[in-house]
């Protein structure tokens, strides 16, 4: 995230799930609120701000599966942990402008960056697995 302060825009891309969960959540009106630990501390910040808390895939209404948020209401509020996505979108808070961009919403994600400034991070967020090995992005 050091480039993050010398960047007008950043943008994050989780493609695989959080990224395109977000996409489509805003996309029909919700509003998504990134959370890192998916705990006791995501369901008391989700019920502070009177949210849905996504969780486990088919176990819950909303979760890190985009097909979940297909039928999201306007207005619904999620909050969505991903220990991918959400961190780096929290990591990046108050560098500037912050985008979620993925293959549905690529067109826009850059027209939206090009007109805030040239200095554009692109992050895409891989993951580490439990042996210590890389899922690049």
């Amino acid at each position: 995230m050091a480039l993050a302060s010398v960047s007008d825009v950043v943008i994050l891309v989780d493609v695989l799930s959080f990224s395109t969960c977000v996409e489509i959540a805003v996309s029909r009106g919700a509003v998504v609120f990134p959370f890192v630990w998916k705990d006791a501390r995501a369901a008391a910040f989700a019920r502070d701000i009177g949210a849905e808390l996504a969780g486990p895939r088919g176990q819950a209404t909303f979760s890190l599966s985009p097909a979940s948020f297909l039928h999201v209401s306007p207005g619904t509020r999620v909050v969505l942990p991903s220990p991918n996505g959400a961190t780096l979108s929290l990591g990046a808070a108050g560098q500037g402008l912050v985008l979620t961009g993925c293959l549905r919403n690529a067109a826009a994600v850059a027209r939206a960056a090009q007109a805030v400034g040239k200095r554009v991070l692109v992050i895409p967020a891989g993951e580490q697995w439990s042996d210590g090995s890389l899922r690049p992005a």
